[in-house]
């Protein structure tokens, strides 16, 4: 069951939806006072009149749709545009001709370029691109095909500045990640410090207490004292290891850079990847030695589980047929293409073909509790045992074909 826990709430895009609220409304205005100043000049003034109306009205009434990135959708982006659109198509309709091929201002004017940024906003650099190029293809047909160097360069600048600001804020929405994913690691390091601390003060003490007073004591309290030791022993090793259930970023692609919480997963499910060392550390004890890598060794659940269990039946191997004072040693190398776990006792070893008579007497432990799982992950199981000096078992798991189990 996942578990969800507040992190930081942080966007660095949020002061440009912002300013891109405050550009929309002051490029309204800019649009009114332009026509204002020239309406004279306009073949038809009230198709300008009515156009510059409906713009007001839809600036005013959409401002919170560009408040954030979770409220400008989709549709309203589609909206938005077509407004701007429209407003540069019916300036031929209400502006006379000269001022069109002399390089005037549409109706809209400049306010266009917010409907862009929008875009550029929202989906990043190629949404912004996207929406540029139906602006500037409406700039082309109301000058014939033929516009005037300063349109072009109107309308590629429109063109340059959304694409480069929308690659901004992809760069933005990555390093925000990034940073989340560093702050939350450093909660969950601080959180299992101050764990490992109240542990050591209470629960290891306790039973390096009861090791040390049943070996004193002796008799069915002396193996009392040495389960205590093995437990304190497994403990000490999880709590230093520092392993920590995986997490990951959560991000509503409707909030954009809006990162606010992350999710915490449990071990227990059959999806997505695990830490093998979080399996393999409980098998730590005062006989048995882990070792592992500094960094995560992460394979899918169900290949890590198996794993996990091939290693708990060599285990159970060493404890049946080496003895009890037999020692082991569990080493897990990870190679990128490959993960191995080596299981080493210095126990008697197995004698010459001892495994091909046990299998052939019914008796599959290793056939099939070892070699059966690795062969099903598509790895295998080496066995190699010299009498008199212990016995080694290697497993290999390949990475690339633990999925397709």
């Amino acid at each position: 069951m996942a578990k969800r826990e507040r992190v930081v709430r942080m966007s660095v895009e949020q002061p440009l939806w912002r300013a891109l609220t405050a550009y929309r409304l002051l490029t309204m205005v800019y649009a009114v006072l332009l026509f204002a100043s020239a309406y004279k000049g306009f073949d038809r003034p009230i198709v300008a009149i009515g156009y510059l109306a409906v713009l007001a009205v839809w600036t005013l009434a959409t401002s919170s749709k560009v408040a954030t990135a979770a409220s400008c959708t989709k549709r309203f982006l589609c909206a938005d545009l077509t407004v701007a659109i429209a407003g540069i198509l019916l300036t031929p309709v209400a502006d006379n001709h000269e001022r069109i091929t002399g390089g005037g201002p549409t109706l809209p004017s400049i306010w266009t370029a917010g409907s862009v940024l929008a875009f550029a906003l929202k989906g990043g650099w190629r949404w912004a691109g996207f929406a540029s190029t139906f602006v500037a293809a409406a700039n082309l047909v109301i000058h014939g095909g033929d516009p005037k160097r300063d349109t072009l360069h109107n309308v590629l600048l429109v063109w340059v500045a959304s694409i480069a600001i929308g690659y901004v804020v992809e760069v933005a929405r990555a390093s925000e990640a990034t940073l989340a994913r560093a702050l939350e690691i450093e909660a969950a390091t601080r959180e299992r410090e101050r764990l490992a601390r109240d542990i050591h003060d209470g629960v290891l003490q306790v039973l390096a207490m009861v090791q040390r007073r049943g070996t004193e004591l002796g008799g069915e309290a002396a193996e009392l004292g040495r389960m205590a030791g093995e437990q304190e022993v497994a403990l000490r090793t999880l709590v230093s290891s520092g392993l920590v259930h995986p997490s990951r970023i959560s991000r509503d692609g409707s909030l954009g850079a809006l990162v606010d919480s992350y999710e915490v997963e449990e071990p227990g499910a059959d999806e997505g990847e695990v830490d093998l060392r979080t399996l393999l550390a409980p098998h730590a004890g005062s006989r048995v030695s882990f070792a592992e890598p500094g960094t995560p060794v992460r394979l899918p659940v169900p290949a890590a589980k198996e794993l996990a269990a091939a290693v708990g039946a060599a285990l159970d191997n060493v404890r049946k047929h080496a003895g009890d004072g037999a020692r082991a040693w569990i080493l897990v190398e990870d190679w990128g293409d490959e993960v191995i776990v080596t299981v080493r006792d210095d126990g008697p070893g197995i004698p010459a073909g001892r495994l091909d008579q046990a299998e052939g007497e019914g008796r599959m432990g290793v056939a099939l509790s070892i070699r059966g799982r690795l062969r099903d992950l598509g790895g295998s199981a080496e066995l190699v045992s010299v009498p008199g000096q212990g016995t080694e078992v290697e497993l290999k798991v390949p990475r690339g074909r633990t999925d397709n189990r």
